[in-house]
């Protein structure tokens, strides 16, 4: 690890909207952690602080994408929250707290990101935006499982160097910034995050998640991120954007050499699993677990807000990836975008392989 936990002080990260957002931990998400804990122990001074971006997804099913000027019918739609809610909710169901601390809006797509990150224990440390509401991803979900996206931005992409300042303020020692891609790919955004990263302080650490629109990102602004990253977690198409090396394996080595011996690396490969690359160490590859997907929207995210929370309770990173991928891997068996797995899920679908036995026994500890 690159040595910048630091210790979680006590305190208030502020009352930076009206109400006790800072109070992460009361009322029924504090039940939640302290259940939680009480398997897997305390978190070692982690919070998962997100500055991406919750929108709205409206997910549609159809048996193949139709062809250009085609049309097709839908054999189910269904409105939900996404974006970064699906990492936050997959950290929040292993018992991370968490914060979101991405721009938000005011119409009825805010009201339901507000919504349904307060029903999973997630406080945010932004006012709404006034002027306009939340953007929204239309997902479409082919019967294979894969997913394709057309997204409208709003509120979400215009983040102001006044709540760059804001989170800064939130931050305590030890907190984990998670940062998306898709906002540095977003012409407002991006600048403002970049400044933002660059100024976090040495206490905590970092992780990105490129996204599909890495190609997208403005080299200025990409760059000093990826200076400042403890952890950068990619799929294989994005390792293969920001490397130019199809294999997996190769590209998590070339990139782990690009990024230095301060920053680890996970390539995310679907199925097969996992190539993990420790901060200074030598890559390593962690399998995945055979299952049949019946939807992969989310997929990566539940891996993600798993690593972290895993990370966060103190597991290192090979066996928090191990968890990772089972997450994954239970994830794409449920409809939805945030499907991750409860921490009694994560168990039960752990001792159902047995050569995850190890695992679930440091879960249960």
């Amino acid at each position: 690890m690159s040595g910048r936990t630091g210790d979680l002080v006590s305190g208030r990260t502020g009352d930076l909207v009206s109400g006790r957002t800072g109070d992460l931990v009361s009322g029924q998400a504090g039940d939640l952690v302290s259940r939680q804990n009480s398997v897997i122990g305390e978190v070692t001074g982690a919070r998962l602080v997100l500055v991406g971006n919750a929108i709205v997804d409206l997910v549609m099913r159809v048996p193949a994408l139709p062809e250009r000027g085609g049309d097709i019918i839908s054999s189910d739609t269904a409105l939900t929250t996404g974006g970064g809610f699906n990492v936050l909710t997959a950290a929040r169901r292993l018992g991370l707290p968490a914060l979101y601390a991405g721009a938000h809006g005011t119409g009825p797509f805010g009201d339901r990101v507000r919504t349904d990150l307060a029903r999973e224990g997630v406080g945010l440390a932004l006012s709404p935006v006034t002027e306009t509401d939340t953007g929204f991803c239309v997902a479409l979900v082919d019967d294979g499982g894969e997913r394709t996206f057309a997204t409208s931005l709003g509120a979400e992409a215009r983040l102001t160097e006044s709540d760059a300042t804001a989170v800064l303020a939130a931050l305590r020692p030890g907190d984990m910034v998670q940062v998306s891609g898709y906002g540095l790919a977003y012409p407002v955004n991006g600048p403002v995050l970049a400044s933002l990263v660059a100024r976090l302080p040495e206490h905590t650490r970092v992780f990105l998640d490129p996204g599909p629109l890495v190609a997208q990102i403005p080299r200025q602004v990409l760059e000093p991120v990826l200076a400042r990253c403890d952890w950068v977690s990619c799929n294989q198409r994005e390792g293969r954007l920001l490397t130019g090396l199809a294999d997996a394996h190769e590209a998590a080595v070339a990139l782990a050499a690009r990024l230095g011996p301060r920053t680890g690396v996970l390539l995310r490969a679907d199925a097969a699993g996992c190539w993990l690359v420790p901060p200074g160490g030598e890559a390593q590859h962690l399998p995945g677990r055979r299952v049949t997907a019946v939807d992969s929207n989310g997929a990566g995210d539940a891996h993600t807000g798993a690593f972290l929370a895993l990370l966060g309770h103190g597991l290192d990173p090979a066996a928090a990836v191990q968890g990772a991928n089972a997450a994954a891997a239970f994830a794409v068996t449920r409809h939805g975008p945030a499907t991750g797995p409860t921490l009694g899920e994560l168990l039960d679908f752990l001792d159902q392989d047995p050569s995850a036995a190890r695992l679930a026994s440091a879960l249960r500890r």
